[in-house]
């Protein structure tokens, strides 16, 4: 299996630092697999799941807001927020889901819905990598 330089890393630190042989990330484009030898690559990124294959296993995350790029074959996924499904808080997550969706469905101002509106979106993504991976 061939493997290239990873690194993921959030304003909290370094989240991931080795080989990997593949990594799936959700962009504002779409979602993106990266394998050795990509070529040189910048993006966005959107809010979804990251997939991380190397060569003794399978993890997934939920992965919002950042970029990632490729350069030189080295990846790097410099990612707002990056939590493994195994770490996510459940019940803080089902909380979220809940106020936002009261919010979203009061008589709260436009701009308090959209906030309520990425809120929701996020705590859904975030169950859904906890509850599925």
């Amino acid at each position: 299996m061939v493997t290239f330089p990873l690194q993921i890393v959030t304003p909290d630190g370094l989240i991931y630092d080795g080989d990997a042989a593949k990594i799936s990330v959700r962009t504002i484009e779409g979602d993106v697999g990266i394998l050795a030898r990509h070529i040189d690559f910048v993006t966005a990124l959107g809010m979804g799941v990251c997939r991380l294959d190397t060569e003794e296993s399978t993890r997934y995350a939920a992965c919002m807001g950042g970029l990632v790029a490729v350069i030189d074959g080295k990846v790097r996924v410099v990612a707002t927020t990056f939590e493994w499904s195994d770490e996510i808080d459940i019940e803080r997550a089902e909380k979220a889901k809940i106020l936002a969706e009261e919010i979203i469905n009061s008589d709260s101002d436009q701009a308090e819905k959209q906030i309520s509106q990425a809120r929701y979106r996020r705590a859904v993504i975030r169950l859904g990598v906890s509850q599925r991976f």
